[in-house]
């Protein structure tokens, strides 16, 4: 009997990757740990810790756990709470590129862990206080890390992508599979 494989988020979005190619995670196990970014700390190296620190152990299972980043510079923008945080997201990405640093981490039933960080690229289009008054409007915005979601109504403003878009959404796929397989996941 295969081993079965476990995700460790509470995202939607990420449980909807995972089944996009093929993974039907026998359990969804939402983490329960402190978000709060270091002092200094860069966004790469948030993503990839915020990963890592989502893992568990749990037996004979293959446990992923992940994390998103949106960085304008070296400043990493949060999920936003607020319409008025999510304004000053939009209007700090308008009209340029940011990066998105989104890890995995996936640990085997032996113990062994691995993890890479998947680093892409988005432009927004410069965006006038309408559209942001009206995106805002939308709700989406709502717990979107930079403030808003590739693959939802904020597509009509990306101008430019490079990289892993399903990264963007949540969950680098390519790299996600690799590392399975890599620990012996089949």
């Amino acid at each position: 009997m295969p081993l079965q494989v476990i995700l460790a988020s509470a995202s939607p979005r990420r449980l909807a990757l995972l089944r996009q190619i093929g993974i039907e995670p026998a359990r969804v196990l939402p983490p329960d740990i402190d978000e709060t970014p270091r002092p200094g700390e860069l966004p790469r190296a948030y993503a990839r810790r915020m990963a890592l620190e989502k893992l568990r152990p749990e037996p004979d299972s293959y446990v992923i756990a992940a994390d998103t980043v949106v960085a304008a510079g070296r400043r990493i923008l949060p999920k936003t709470d607020s319409p008025e945080e999510a304004a000053r997201h939009l209007r700090l990405l308008s009209g340029r590129r940011h990066k998105v640093f989104s890890a995995v981490a996936v640990r085997a039933p032996d113990g062994r862990v691995a993890c890479r960080v998947a680093v892409s690229v988005v432009g927004l289009a410069r965006l006038d206080e309408p559209q942001i008054n009206a995106y805002l409007a939308s709700g989406e915005w709502r717990g979107k890390a930079g403030a808003y979601a590739l693959q939802g109504r904020a597509a009509a403003f990306i101008d430019f992508t490079a990289g892993s878009c399903s990264g963007v959404v949540g969950l680098p796929l390519h790299e996600t599979a690799a590392l399975l397989r890599g620990l012996g996941w089949r």
